[in-house]
């Protein structure tokens, strides 16, 4: 089992991330895989390049102590242009640039943060957890505003509906 805090303020190491990058190539890695074009041997190549890449790409932007800090660089986007780390472990099993508009939605973000892995597909669309672990309020110093909301709520949350008249 990997420990996730280092006790350090300075980055982790790299098993840190282990289960948020493996989060994160398990979900793109079926994406590819839902379409069919892709084979289970290359599949398990793009995922080893994915990881590698994404491994090396956070290893110095990894602060599990700050976990939304360094947040916009470990977002992986496709906004109809193609994310430069998915493409470039694409390639690595042949797939080009146009098949990978076709296998994979035209707008998606892919969050990989210490703690929590979350995606939206569409600019509109939900945010969906993928990976979600308890972080240590220790290693924060603080809470973060989600657990804040969390831990002060006491009932469900109401729906009000608003009117007006004139």
């Amino acid at each position: 089992m990997s420990q996730r805090w280092s006790g350090s303020s300075s980055c982790s190491s790299r098993a840190d991330m282990v289960p948020e990058i493996a989060a994160a190539v398990g979900f793109v890695s079926s994406l590819l895989r839902t379409r069919g074009c892709v084979s289970e041997h290359q599949l398990q190549v793009f995922s080893g390049a994915l990881q590698g890449a994404l491994t090396e790409h956070y290893k110095h932007h990894w602060f599990p102590e700050k976990p939304f800090k360094g947040s916009g660089y470990r977002c992986i986007r496709i906004n109809h242009k193609m994310d430069p780390i998915i493409s470039k472990a694409a390639s690595q099993i042949g797939l080009s640039l146009q098949q990978l508009y076709q296998l994979l939605p035209s707008e998606l973000t892919l969050w990989v943060d210490p703690y929590e892995v979350s995606y939206r597909i569409g600019e509109d669309g939900s945010i969906c957890v993928l990976y979600e672990a308890a972080a240590p309020v220790s290693a924060y110093g603080m809470l973060t505003c989600k657990n804040q909301m969390m831990l002060g709520r006491t009932s469900p949350s109401k729906s009000y509906m608003m009117t007006v008249s004139s």
